[in-house]
């Protein structure tokens, strides 16, 4: 986002403190995107709804309280989406689901000008399941959300060179085992 869009969004945030009809365009905005975050991690079309819908709730019931910290107000809206499926997870005593599907890491690879080939993404989906929460929560956000890192850095409460540090190590990790499948010759 450039500078001015993140201005025109804060005009759009101070309007909706006093005026809480100005906080439809952000909803509408962001929605699918946030729904979209929440189901990757669900694989659960009703669960993602009740924890999309609590996070606007909350958003909204705390937007007077909402102050700019030099990240695009979606930035926020993914740190409350997160705590809301950090809760319901803690509570359900289960583990996010992280679903991605093969037409995400095309896009992410077209993205990059990759070449790739229909058993190089169906590795990579395999090599990210033995991926941590937390690594796979950065490459989520960095590379599917394409987040800067000092706006991952604010979603989860973690410094930017923590952010920096565990997409860069999940991505060794990856990097890791396709050389060790390459060199047993899997590839």
């Amino acid at each position: 986002m450039t500078e001015e869009e993140i201005k025109r969004e804060y005009e759009l945030v101070d309007r909706a403190k006093r005026d809480p009809a100005a906080f439809g365009p952000l909803y509408e905005k962001y929605f699918d995107r946030i729904f979209n975050f929440i189901f990757t991690q669900t694989d659960d079309e009703d669960l993602t709804a009740d924890l999309c819908s609590q996070t606007f709730l909350i958003a909204l019931g705390h937007v007077h309280k909402y102050e700019f910290r030099g990240v695009p107000i979606s930035a926020w809206f993914y740190k409350i989406a997160t705590n809301e499926l950090n809760k319901y997870f803690n509570k359900a005593k289960t583990r996010k689901v992280y679903s991605l599907d093969e037409v995400s890491l095309r896009n992410l690879f077209e993205r990059e000008d990759e070449e790739y080939s229909e058993e190089t993404v169906r590795q990579l989906i395999e090599f990210m399941k033995d991926l941590s929460a937390e690594m796979l929560e950065v490459l989520q956000l960095r590379f599917f959300e394409e987040k800067e890192f000092r706006e991952i850095a604010f979603i989860l409460d973690i410094s930017e060179s923590t952010a920096k540090m565990r997409t860069y190590r999940a991505l060794d990790k990856l990097r890791e085992r396709f050389n060790v499948n390459m060199k047993d010759g899997k590839a």
